[in-house]
């Protein structure tokens, strides 16, 4: 997977770190917005439903995404392979908008998300190498997850903050959901905020393939996420007409009603107890584990995790996998569903095991 100092020296090629270190990260983000135009142009990035299997690479991606009836489709995915310029990187991102302008909302934390992930770590990378208290060889795991997660930490607060000032979009009532992934050689960061779900499929003692949710559904009536909102003085109950379903109310007001406890934007509710810092967790990838799933709830309300493990592995064309899970929800939705109008649906499926393949990025044209 290669060392956590050789890393930096491509990187250190890559971005000017003396325009970082003198002038903030203006020059950095700069940099890494360089790589996102490079990337497009290489044909790395999939921002559509397709499949992404560049030469070389073990990484497989399969990626679809389908209209709700509910309005505009404000579920939206990206697929980075190649992530900052590492041969052994992928970028993994789905968002689901909710709100008026939640669409918008959700296209711009997928715009502005990878660079600046990429942009601070780099950033926070120099500085574990230049301080002398931080080897960054005695516990490379350690240390990775560590400079990932601080990583995070800043991108997410930064994104939102920007999201705020942004002139041509209304967020006080609209926001979006994010969970990504960065696979770095034999590891997977996972970074969630709200209630996507991201399940990994591995190989069971007895052969069969066993689901493995890697994150937590940010639904408000979480004993930790209650207790937060309620601090605040938010409050978190269901409507009549929806039993189970806890949604975030102002204090005094029945709005807006948000179905999940962390989200960027909805500013009118993040004096109550709405936050948008993300869960970080990793993962080291073995050869049991075979590809993971990462899905809007639009799945997960129709489909169990198990389901969805084996509909992904029973598709004999990976290219096709995310389409047919999605489609199968779309069924289960009429099924389960019925008088409810149905919620956009999307899906990302990532193969860890791919053989190389001369394939690349393949954008599906057809209609949604």
């Amino acid at each position: 997977m290669g060392h956590l100092s050789s890393m930096f020296n491509v990187l250190a090629r890559s971005f000017s770190l003396r325009k970082v270190k003198n002038n903030g990260n203006g020059d950095g983000r700069e940099a890494a917005d360089v790589m996102v135009k490079d990337a497009k142009k290489n044909e790395m990035i999939l921002r559509s439903s397709g499949y992404v299997n560049v030469d070389g690479s073990k990484n497989f991606a399969a990626v679809c995404s389908r209209r709700g009836e509910k309005g505009v489709n404000q579920d939206c995915c990206i697929v980075w392979e190649g992530f900052g310029c590492q041969a052994d990187m992928m970028f993994c991102g789905i968002f689901d908008g909710h709100g008026s302008w939640g669409h918008f909302v959700a296209k711009t934390v997928r715009e502005s998300m990878p660079s600046s992930l990429l942009c601070n770590w780099q950033e926070t990378l120099a500085q574990c190498s230049l301080d002398p208290d931080i080897d960054l060889e005695s516990d490379k795991k350690h240390q990775r997850f560590n400079i990932w997660k601080h990583s995070y930490l800043k991108t997410c607060a930064a994104v939102d903050q920007e999201l705020e000032q942004h002139r041509r979009i209304d967020s006080f009532s609209s926001g979006t959901t994010a969970l990504t992934i960065v696979r770095q050689g034999e590891l997977i960061f996972v970074a969630n905020v709200g209630d996507s779900r991201a399940v990994l499929a591995t190989t069971g003692e007895d052969g069969s393939l066993v689901p493995v949710q890697l994150t937590v559904d940010f639904k408000p009536n979480l004993p930790q996420e209650a207790e937060r909102i309620l601090q605040c003085k938010g409050r978190v109950f269901c409507l009549n007409d929806e039993p189970g379903v806890h949604r975030v109310w102002l204090p005094d007001a029945d709005s807006p009603g948000l179905a999940m406890s962390r989200a960027f934007g909805d500013y009118c509710v993040k004096d109550f107890g709405l936050i948008s810092v993300p869960e970080v967790t990793q993962r080291h990838i073995t050869s049991k584990d075979q590809f993971v799933v990462l899905a809007t709830d639009g799945v997960w309300d129709v489909i169990t995790n198990q389901a969805a493990v084996e509909i992904v592995s029973s598709t004999p064309d990976k290219a096709k996998a995310a389409k047919r899970l999605v489609q199968s929800a779309v069924h289960a939705w009429k099924r389960k569903r019925k008088g409810i109008a149905m919620d956009d649906i999307s899906a990302i499926c990532l193969f860890f095991h791919s053989p190389p393949s001369s394939q690349q990025v393949h954008a599906d044209s057809s209609p949604k």
